[in-house]
């Protein structure tokens, strides 16, 4: 009997607990570059690339090779039992393409997840204090502490009860719905007034472009006065680079575009080509802070891991893929504003590189976020072939986060779609 989607969905709900969602009632049988192929041989266009794990496609052949070549040496030794090169040569690299003129070292762990974890600690004993400052939409991750610092309780931490303690939430500034610069500042220095002193806080927890937020941009200016503000009080500065980093912003690191550096820099996603390695980056006497066996995993940094990251920032170096993503950017976001032009229910076209999202309002009235018609516009676009996300605080935020290798001929065919799903639904 051949297997169908309907088949195996039914499957999944016997199997797997439903609060591991699932997007697309889709069963993925294999992929290359752009192209997904399904179980029953249907091809979509991906431009949801494993929500940012794809920036260098589906099965890169560097990527691939590199790994396979891997597999005839080792596969596992625990780096804290026995070490290997690999795991020292993406530390070095990554530390090189990190901002921040000053000595680096790197931890690596396995998810994003654990990264964020592994930066609250670095901070909390390079500081000698425990407050976090986290911002409004904020995403990093779903253990129970980075569900502290994650700014969205439905669906992620609801009906767990309060998480950890310590984590204060701060406004993250976005002009598109009155939140100033100067608002968002103000909102720290209410936590410093009302909350906790800034002696009391190790660290403020920040994404450079919001994720599942809704990729919103955080101003340039906002960014400097956060650095200068941490300068001040001795709190340290972490940039959750897990989805803006590897090439996706149109810099290796977001950071790069912000004038200033970060004191620790936390990575995942598309670092490795869709294995999974994660880490910290940060200044060498903060990460010095911990002493021998607080930090680390048992598969944490794995051999193949890191031989699919070494490939993965050999390419983007071989293949120019930084401006890539840029093209790639200018490209979508021109064909998308050439939609919005069209449907006033697109309230907003924005970008960092190819970091892109459209957001939705009904009649154009930003106080109503559209989230119907944005879960009907991804619905649509599925039957249609294009794998789209949404994401955003009230849902109405289409994401695009397509493989930046994808040709432009695929870009132009995803957007020809999007814009038949707005002339059919909106």
């Amino acid at each position: 009997m051949s297997k169908t989607n309907e088949s195996l969905m039914q499957r999944r709900t016997a199997a797997v607990p439903r609060g591991v969602g699932q997007i697309h009632p889709i069963f993925a049988d294999r992929a290359e570059n752009a192209t997904v192929t399904d179980v029953e041989g249907r091809e979509f266009i991906d431009f949801a690339g494993g929500i940012a794990v794809l920036n260098t496609g589906h099965l890169h052949p560097k990527i691939i090779a590199a790994v396979q070549e891997q597999l005839t040496k080792l596969s596992h030794t625990c780096f804290q039992v026995l070490a290997y090169e690999p795991y020292v040569e993406v530390c070095e690299q990554v530390a090189a393409r990190v901002p921040g003129d000053f000595a680096k070292k790197t931890l690596l762990v396995t998810t994003g997840s654990e990264a964020v974890e592994n930066a609250v600690k670095i901070a909390r004993a390079a500081t000698g204090r425990a407050g976090v400052i986290a911002f409004t939409g904020g995403y990093h991750g779903r253990t129970m502490m980075t569900l502290s610092l994650t700014g969205k309780v439905a669906p992620y931490s609801a009906g767990m009860g309060l998480m950890p303690g310590g984590v204060y939430r701060a406004q993250y500034p976005c002009e598109l719905h009155g939140v100033s610069v100067d608002d968002a500042m103000a909102s720290i220095e209410r936590i410093f007034k009302n909350d906790a002193e800034p002696r009391d806080i190790a660290a403020i927890i920040i994404e450079p472009v919001q994720g599942e937020g809704g990729f919103y941009v955080a101003p340039k200016p906002f960014m400097q006065r956060l650095r200068a503000l941490c300068d001040q009080h001795g709190i340290l500065l972490i940039a959750d680079e897990v989805q803006t980093g590897a090439g996706r912003t149109g810099t290796f690191f977001a950071m790069e575009q912000m004038g200033v550096a970060a004191d620790l820099t936390t990575f995942a996603k598309s670092i490795a080509g869709g294995f999974p390695l994660a880490g910290v980056c940060g200044k060498a006497e903060y990460m010095d802070a911990i002493a021998p066996g607080g930090l680390g995993g048992t598969y944490a940094g794995s051999p193949i891991a890191c031989a699919a990251a070494l490939a993965v920032m050999q390419v983007f170096d071989e293949e120019n893929l930084l401006e890539r993503s840029k093209a790639v950017g200018e490209r979508l976001v021109s064909g998308l504003k050439e939609i919005q032009a069209k449907h006033k229910t697109i309230g907003d076209v924005r970008a960092l590189g190819s970091m892109i999202a459209v957001e939705l309002f009904e009649d154009g009235d930003l106080h109503k976020p559209n989230a119907a018609l944005t879960g009907q516009i991804v619905a649509k676009a599925r039957d249609k072939g294009l794998i789209l996300l949404s994401c955003g605080t009230y849902g109405n935020v289409l994401r695009v986060l397509v493989p930046v290798t994808a040709p432009d001929a695929q870009l132009d065919k995803g957007l020809a779609i999007i814009a038949e799903c707005f002339d059919e639904l909106a």
